[in-house]
């Protein structure tokens, strides 16, 4: 019997960083493009626990297929079960610790 993968996928969009879970990521046709295809979120119930996993479930709603641009990942982890979709803006990205962004240089 095969394992069913779950990945997670860290990538930038407008300056804020997604965290989203999917059961298939691959290389796709279109050179340069990393494809997310059945994004996984936590169960839907009345009660709303985090605004940031509806924002997302609302941005992709009825999404089939995703392409992401293969410079905006930041990272692409096999996981055994799914956590909390989440966006994490520019002043908190400062507060995580193993999502680090590339700086300009000093003069």
């Amino acid at each position: 019997m095969s394992e069913k993968h779950i990945y997670k996928v860290i990538f930038m969009n407008r300056d804020q960083v997604y965290e989203i879970y999917a059961n298939s990521v691959y290389e796709g046709d279109m050179y340069g493009f990393v494809i997310l295809e059945d994004l996984v979120f936590g169960e839907k119930s009345a009660i709303v626990l985090d605004t940031n996993e509806e924002k997302l479930r609302a941005e992709f709603e009825g999404v089939t297929r995703t392409f992401l641009p293969i410079h905006e990942i930041i990272r692409i982890d096999q996981v055994q079960k799914t956590g909390m979709a989440k966006i994490v803006t520019p002043s908190e990205k400062n507060n995580l610790s193993n999502i680090s962004t590339l700086h300009k240089p000093s003069k």
